[in-house]
């Protein structure tokens, strides 16, 4: 891809239905009215938790954690079919897609270094409360450590009520 000097969005994506809410809403309001050629530059990034960190805690025996590592590969798999098939739904055909292993605070802020972004965009979350005292939230931290302008989509109530896990 030739490098343009097309401003670069990047969008954190997980499997949460939060995220695709954001990622929809991203794709009707920035990228969809003006396609096939956006504003912007897509990259959607997808960050993969390892192993241990997503079990939160030790666990002895190796094979569980490759049984762990493959369910979250196949997660990060889906998740990035899914945006990308949402994306080509919306004629947004323009799109990178990444997976980068690690905790989602920093793997976005890095993301947002890398390519030099102007704006990322996250999902307000769908985190159980468990997981967020232990995680903190991921847009209160990109929303604070990200050097660029962070939009924080937050999904209707109406779509909580019937979301399905």
């Amino acid at each position: 891809m030739a490098a343009t000097a097309k401003p670069v969005m990047v969008v954190g994506v997980d499997d949460s239905e939060q995220s695709f809410f954001a990622l929809e809403w991203t794709l009707d309001h920035f990228l969809a009215p003006s396609a096939p050629n956006p504003p912007f530059n897509l990259i959607i990034v997808h960050s993969k938790p390892t192993p241990t960190s997503s079990m939160g805690f030790p666990i002895p025996g190796v094979d569980i954690i490759s049984h762990v590592d493959t369910d979250l590969r196949n997660i990060a798999n889906r998740v990035i079919e899914r945006a990308q098939e949402l994306c080509v739904s919306k004629s947004v055909n323009d799109v990178s897609l990444e997976i980068v292993e690690g905790d989602a605070r920093n793997v976005l802020c890095d993301a947002v270094e890398r390519h030099n972004a102007i704006m990322l965009v996250v999902g307000s979350h769908g985190y159980g409360a468990i997981k967020r005292a232990v995680l903190g939230s991921v847009s209160d931290y990109v929303t604070h450590h990200a050097h660029c302008t962070v939009m924080v989509v937050k999904t209707p109530k109406t779509k909580h009520e019937n979301h399905h896990h």
